[in-house]
């Protein structure tokens, strides 16, 4: 989770569609059914992909010049990285942003099928397609999932494209390109490499009883509170729903978040959002 250069590439290179066991869930890529049905993570995604194209060329070195003068171009890439294949041309905002495939053909192709939407159809086909090696929750929600998601889609990325000031705005999902682009703004350049731990903290860890959580867990996560800790406070956002994706799994979540000791890691819930400090002496 450190590395975001590598968390962009998942979320834009060519997934791999494959499962040596009912357990692996490497053709869902960074993601899992409960972020397919109910669109969490979904922020920390596209400003990913905003900051991949604001900051760096395709081969991941740091662009010149000023990123304000690039964000006509990530907000193109958000559009075709969600784009839907609409027969309504005339729709407002449109969803279909097949325009963009000659300039963007790793998001979008030549028929409006985005990135994401075509992931999505492709994990169906493949756990349709292969019962033996996909667990049998997995294959129950793919066999009722196609039902509505190409309208519900549709309807996201609709709302995604409200202008900050619009009045009387549905707020059901308030995420839009605007608040994206501006946070991949601040954010800056993506991060290239994993994020070392020092000596002291790595024995605190070792040292201490993680209740059953592995211990690499514990400290991925402390590696992402030193990466992403500002100066001003001493609270880190926790990305949940892209940490399960990232496992594969929603143990984090469901098992290992509440377990972690207090000793290591203090957690804070209010109003959805889950945030977190470490307590060890760097």
């Amino acid at each position: 989770m450190t590395n975001e250069w590598a968390e962009f590439k998942a979320y834009t290179d060519q997934p791999t569609y494959t499962a040596v066991r009912k357990t692996d869930t490497t053709y869902l890529g960074r993601f899992t059914f409960d972020m397919i049905t109910d669109f969490s993570g979904f922020g920390r995604i596209l400003t990913i992909i905003a900051r991949g194209y604001l900051f760096h060329d395709k081969d991941g070195a740091a662009l010149a010049g000023n990123p304000y003068d690039r964000i006509d171009v990530a907000r193109k890439a958000l559009c075709a990285w969600c784009s839907v294949p609409d027969k309504k041309k005339s729709s407002e905002p449109p969803v279909d942003f097949r325009e963009l495939s000659a300039d963007y053909p790793e998001l979008v192709d030549a028929n409006g099928n985005g990135w994401y939407y075509r992931h999505i159809k492709s994990v169906i086909r493949f756990v349709k397609a292969n019962p033996d090696k996909v667990s049998k929750s997995a294959y129950k929600k793919c066999a009722d999932f196609p039902t509505g998601f190409t309208a519900q889609w549709k309807k996201k990325v609709r709302q995604l494209q409200v202008p900050i000031f619009a009045l009387n705005t549905k707020g059901a999902w308030t995420l839009r390109f605007d608040d994206i682009i501006a946070d991949a703004l601040e954010a800056g350049v993506l991060r290239m490499e994993d994020y070392p731990l020092s000596e002291t903290v790595s024995k605190q860890i070792e040292a201490t009883d993680t209740k059953g959580v592995p211990k690499e867990v514990v400290a991925e996560l402390i590696r992402y509170y030193l990466a992403n800790k500002s100066d001003d406070t001493d609270w880190v956002v926790l990305p949940v729903a892209n940490f399960d994706a990232y496992y594969g799994n929603n143990n984090l979540s469901k098992k290992w978040l509440a377990k972690i000791p207090n000793a290591l890691i203090v957690k804070e819930n209010s109003h959805g959002i889950c945030r977190f400090k470490v307590v060890l002496t760097n």
